[in-house]
């Protein structure tokens, strides 16, 4: 492993300083110099903003590549894909079939997603989060192909296995296994790089957190209908506007480097707005579409679900996106997953 040379922390430094001018004296902000330290670190390895480098240990180093804290939509989404298929039963062995989609689509392919990202990128990320792992030297590049080329390989074994644990006769967990990868590659990758493109790179991202963990839930315990896949890429659309959310700490990179993200395209109050809106208007959409089905209680609770995002955007988000994006997220977000679980769970009531 190539691994950078750490410097010493304000801590190391504050303990030597006071060491020397009197053995028994204790900084008065040692304490929070030392829990700033720790949080440093956590979010450094939940792949979070604001992390600090310096991480030494390999194991550590591959999962911060890995993002764990973006793995739980997608693991969220194969709950809900299972909720909407109408056929989820509490059983041991369908808990087991959920727990291992949710590996496959959380911690190997979300990981496998967020390490080739952070390989076409570590230029970008020189620049807007010097700290990860790559532009920081922590991990070398072969290190990092050996992990893509681990984490794809595995979804990929997974996906085949529950295509024969379901009893598919077409292995459909195999082809959309095969097909995320291929969105994520071509989300990342040159010539391509869709995220190039803010619209285009953005729905894909908002697609691959929503509709396709969803479509590996239903098809895992039901059957993927075209209805079903038409709802969840509508559904996609609010999640373009979570993708958005995301760029806003890159602005200043995506800007030197020509990158086309919303923010560098109409500036950060315009597409602070189109994140609001594409957030707002397509759950609203999808609640309108559970009232069609007859699922009028459904519908309404998606809408008291909205109430409260559309709050933490004027709260936080819309008066200042760069410095409160991870802010807004925290308030906001668990609303509207709860709503993606409202909406499968309306579905499935519907399918029975």
């Amino acid at each position: 492993m190539t691994a950078s040379e750490s410097k010493p922390s304000t801590q190391d430094s504050l303990d030597q300083d006071s060491t020397e001018s009197s053995p028994t004296a204790i900084p008065e902000n040692a304490t929070a110099n030392g829990e700033a330290t720790e949080g440093s670190k956590a979010r450094q390895l939940l792949g979070m903003k604001g992390a600090s480098s310096g991480e030494t240990n390999i194991w550590k180093i591959r999962l911060q590549l890995m993002k764990p804290i973006t793995w739980v939509p997608l693991i969220w989404g194969v709950l809900c894909g299972a909720a909407s298929s109408g056929h989820f039963d509490w059983t041991l062995e369908n808990v087991l079939k959920s727990a291992l989609c949710m590996l496959m689509s959380g911690p190997l392919l979300t990981g496998y997603t967020q390490t080739i990202n952070d390989y076409y990128d570590r230029e970008i990320d020189a620049i807007n989060e010097p700290y990860r792992p790559i532009p920081s030297g922590a991990i070398s590049i072969p290190q990092v192909v050996t992990q893509i080329l681990v984490l794809a390989g595995a979804g990929i074994g997974i996906s085949y296995f529950l295509d024969i644990w379901a009893g598919h006769e077409f292995p459909t967990m195999l082809v959309l296994t095969l097909f995320g990868i291929f969105m994520a590659y071509i989300y990342s990758a040159p010539p391509l790089k869709l995220k190039q493109n803010g619209w285009l790179g953005n729905y894909a991202l908002g697609a691959s957190y929503i509709a396709l963990p969803w479509w590996a839930g239903q098809a895992l315990f039901g059957t993927l209908t075209p209805t079903i896949m038409v709802v969840t890429l509508i559904y996609s659309l609010a999640g373009l506007g979570i993708a958005v959310v995301n760029d806003f700490k890159s602005v200043e990179g995506d800007r030197e480097l020509g990158l086309q993200s919303l923010p560098v395209m109409f500036g950060v109050t315009t597409a602070a707005w189109i994140s609001a809106v594409s957030i707002d208007i397509f759950q609203l959409g999808i609640a309108g579409y559970l009232v069609s089905i007859h699922e009028q209680l459904y519908g309404s609770i998606l809408v008291l679900l909205v109430i409260p995002q559309i709050v933490f955007q004027d709260m936080y988000f819309l008066r200042d996106p760069v410095e409160n994006d991870v802010k807004y997220q925290a308030s906001a977000q668990p609303f509207l997953v709860i709503g993606m679980l409202v909406a499968g769970l309306a579905m499935g009531h519907a399918a029975i």
